[in-house]
């Protein structure tokens, strides 16, 4: 049998062309949909804050009332603890160093781990009340935790472990990103704004205004991209240029947000809300922000941390039950831990 082949055109081969970029576009929008994969028990009936995943590693670290629990990703069990950190909000790891650091809020300290053994080496006086957010900072290779009630940031030379200044802020601060180049940025609740570090001057470069957004917590990072994401209180996902802290867009989110995370595989960001969703947005071709999923979770599930290698986020919460009654100090008080409910969700793409 004899085949007669024919060459294509110039015409056919740029529509062909046209077709597969736009196949090819068609796919890099397509956003991976996200389900909750696992839910593993945690021992304690306290409450808990940040949730920390070691770069690189297979470790999860919790704050956890007045504790550490520390999860193998792989195998979805507790494989440890930091215990006698009361008050804990959050986790920062120096595997540089070797070294992980603690905020123990309501002491006032930041316990220093070995990141190997899990042993407490020291504690480390801050220098402002209620130490929240925690950042290391692998450029400068010193530590920030960011003082609630204490309106500065405090720094700590994570090479001696020794207190080097404070930065005055004026401000509640919220979460804090590096981004391994000379800045660090972090959220201003009670300002509606984001103050620019310098981690070795350990000075404000600039304070920007995030307008449309109310009490930004939870933020997150695109280096490549420079854009940040601030998760807010008023149910908005803010995206800004992180050169020049111009707002470029916003997204819906859902209620009682506090936390943010981006993957830079799948370019989303993510915005994990109390009422019991993760909200996924998607960057469209234009750089504006666009959701692509609200993702069902469970109710108290506000804080995360995403595996930019495996895509998987997770997330901690417990089932609740009634408030007590309200006080003047504590005029909208927490409805009560159910005890035995702790648990970590594992959400996965398909």
């Amino acid at each position: 049998m004899t085949r007669t082949f024919r060459l294509m055109s110039p015409g056919g081969l740029a529509s062909l062309g046209a077709l597969v970029l736009a196949a090819l576009a068609t796919y890099a929008q397509a956003s991976p949909q996200y389900r909750i994969a696992h839910e593993v028990p945690l021992p304690g009936d306290e409450g808990w804050d940040y949730l920390t995943l070691e770069p690189g590693g297979h470790r999860l670290f919790i704050a956890h009332g007045t504790r550490v629990q520390v999860v193998d990703t792989d195998k979805l069990t507790l494989m440890g603890e930091i215990a006698d950190t009361p008050g804990v909000h959050g986790i920062a790891l120096a595997t540089d160093l070797g070294r992980g650091y603690i905020s123990a809020g309501r002491s006032g300290v930041i316990v220093v781990f070995d990141l190997k053994t899990l042993a407490r080496l020291k504690e480390i006086k801050t220098t402002g009340e209620n130490p929240d957010a925690i950042l290391y900072d692998a450029a400068s290779q010193r530590v920030f935790t960011f003082n609630g009630r204490g309106r500065n940031a405090t720094a700590v030379d994570a090479r001696t472990d020794t207190v080097i200044g404070t930065i005055a802020l004026d401000a509640k601060p919220e979460f804090a990103v590096s981004d391994g180049k000379g800045r660090i940025y972090v959220n201003l609740e009670d300002k509606n704004s984001l103050a620019v570090i310098d981690p070795q001057k350990l000075s404000v470069i600039s304070v920007w205004p995030i307008s449309g957004c109310q009490e930004p917590s939870g933020l997150a990072l695109d280096a490549d991209g420079q854009h940040l994401f601030s998760v807010c209180d008023n149910k908005v996902m803010a995206l800004m240029d992180a050169a020049s802290g111009k707002v470029l867009g916003t997204a819906a989110i859902g209620a009682g947000v506090d936390a943010a995370a981006f993957d830079p595989g799948s370019r989303l960001a993510f915005a994990s809300c109390g009422e019991g969703t993760l909200t996924v947005v998607r960057l469209s071709g234009s750089g504006a922000a666009q959701v692509a999923q609200s993702v069902p979770t469970r109710r108290g599930a506000r804080t995360m941390a995403l595996d930019v290698h495996t895509h998987r986020i997770y997330l901690v919460t417990a089932d609740f039950g009634a408030p007590p009654a309200a006080t003047p100090e504590h005029p909208h008080p927490r409805p009560a831990i159910l005890p035995g409910s702790f648990r970590l969700l594992v959400l996965e793409p398909q």
